[in-house]
């Protein structure tokens, strides 16, 4: 099974890298067995870790409260589903603008408590080099939420745009995503290519014997 599983990932490797050629069958191929795959393993997950464990807590311990606290997940999620209509999809707006709006709020007090903070410290107290870094890495953050915020004012013209400052620092932002995004890309490309030479080189290894 070991070897046929190296051999099967050889040969979806080379239909994946078939797309060099042209979006062909081969790689449509591939895509298709990766999404397919890829949403059975969700779907077995989410049945094992997350609902049957929520069922048993919820449910089967007979307690009034757990038993209330484990169905509103349950009600959301029926009031999302019916997003999928046009008579009650109102409902799963109001349930998405609520998880939407919590979220939000944790993300910003973790940015704000867990990154902004804990940074602007150490940058204060950080001598020479580490704290130009430390600088950096706090014009980074701030200008990059700053650039997904979207406060705006309505100009004498009629359109609709952000103010001066919040555009510059907003570009500053933009600068450190283009950055970071081209970093990971770049690294990311570099690991699929040190695993592919890898396993090529495990497959000479084997044809040849060695």
């Amino acid at each position: 099974m070991d070897q046929i599983g190296i051999w099967l990932g050889f040969v979806l490797t080379l239909m994946v890298f078939s797309y060099l050629l042209g979006d062909n069958l081969l790689y449509r191929i591939a895509i298709y067995a990766f999404v397919g795959l890829a949403a059975g393993f969700v779907t077995i997950v989410t049945l094992e870790s997350v609902l049957l464990p929520w069922f048993n807590a919820a449910i089967n311990t007979g307690d009034t409260g757990n038993l209330i606290l484990g169905v509103i997940p349950l009600i959301f999620g029926a009031f999302l589903l019916l997003r999928m209509t046009k008579r009650f999809s109102q409902l799963g707006t109001l349930v998405l603008a609520v998880i939407i709006g919590v979220g939000t709020a944790v993300a910003l007090v973790g940015t704000i408590s867990g990154t902004l903070i804990p940074l602007t410290s150490t940058t204060a107290s950080a001598p020479g080099l580490d704290a130009l870094n430390g600088f950096i890495l706090v014009i980074g953050v701030i200008s990059t939420l700053i650039y997904f915020q979207y406060l705006a004012r309505r100009a004498p013209g009629g359109e609709i745009q952000r103010g001066l400052v919040v555009r510059t620092v907003g570009a500053v932002g933009q600068g450190f995503i283009a950055v970071t995004l081209g970093a990971l890309y770049g690294g990311a490309i570099l690991t699929g290519l040190v695993v592919f030479s890898e396993r090529i080189a495990f497959l000479i290894r084997q044809v040849g014997g060695g």
